[in-house]
């Protein structure tokens, strides 16, 4: 599997997104954000992705560990590195986690919440995505997209929505995100899907995905395409120039004017 990667913040504050690619396995994590709110840590989001990720390539590299088994492993390996932040905070960071592995005649797959992975097959793309968080607090979401982005009556409508949102996150009434408790990774999405059904794969934060899935300004051909002919690269910059037209939101309501955005393409 020959695996292509590209990641790109979605403005001026730190990237929190992670992407990694080897001859087996691509992984995007998405970190979640805080809005500003505390989160009980000293440590950040891209501190939190950067350990996650690290840690979930080790615990894969033994092809006998499931995908849940590593993601796990991972979780647990980065609560101890911060083991005197407080855990128990219900914005302690945390990502969403798509991973895609290469096993013999078979490419596994696991989704927990939204970054989607794409399979390209012989009648056309799947779409294995975990989209549980969209069922949460539509009251508080449908609020934050009545506001312009970059006004003060955004910002609050974002904090009221991210505050009630973490009551809800990792519950049975909400939806599964990893963060610091070994037990989300059996929240997972997983399955397999035979090698042989499967030309590529794209391994996407939602910060790229939305050209299709929210924007509605590309299809997945149109994507695939992209990324044979321009690599992520390209497909990050459309984003990006897609989201310049609309600056404050109007057309798109949305949390930021830009997200960070994440690419693993896979080929064989």
């Amino acid at each position: 599997m020959r695996v292509a990667i590209d990641t790109q913040p979605g403005g001026a504050a730190p990237n929190e997104d992670w992407v990694a690619g080897t001859p087996t396995l691509a992984i995007v994590l998405d970190g979640l954000s805080t809005a500003g709110l505390d989160t009980g840590c000293r440590h950040g989001v891209p501190w939190y992705v950067t350990q996650l990720g690290s840690q979930l390539v080790a615990a894969l590299a033994n092809p006998s560990a499931s995908l849940s088994e590593g993601l796990a492993d991972a979780l647990e390996q980065v609560a101890a590195l911060h083991s005197e932040c407080d855990l128990n905070n219900p914005g302690t960071p945390s990502a969403t986690v798509a991973i895609l592995r290469q096993r013999e005649a078979f490419f596994d797959h696991l989704v927990l919440a939204d970054s989607p992975i794409v399979l390209e097959g012989h009648g056309g793309f799947s779409v294995l995505t975990d989209l549980r968080v969209d069922d949460v607090l539509p009251d508080l979401r449908a609020e934050v997209e009545q506001h312009e982005t970059h006004t003060p009556e955004h910002k609050k409508a974002l904090r009221r929505f991210v505050t009630a949102q973490r009551q809800t996150r990792n519950t049975p009434t909400g939806y599964w995100v990893a963060a610091s408790r070994p037990d989300a990774a059996e929240h997972a999405l997983v399955g397999s899907t035979p090698a042989e059904d499967v030309h590529s794969a794209a391994v996407l934060s939602d910060g790229t995905s939305r050209l299709v899935t929210e924007y509605s300004m590309a299809t997945w051909h149109e994507v695939f395409t992209m990324l044979r002919t321009g690599g992520p690269r390209e497909l990050i910059n459309t984003v990006r120039k897609v989201e310049a037209t609309d600056p404050t939101g109007r057309r798109w309501p949305r949390y930021k004017s830009g997200d960070d955005a994440s690419v693993a393409f896979c080929q064989w």
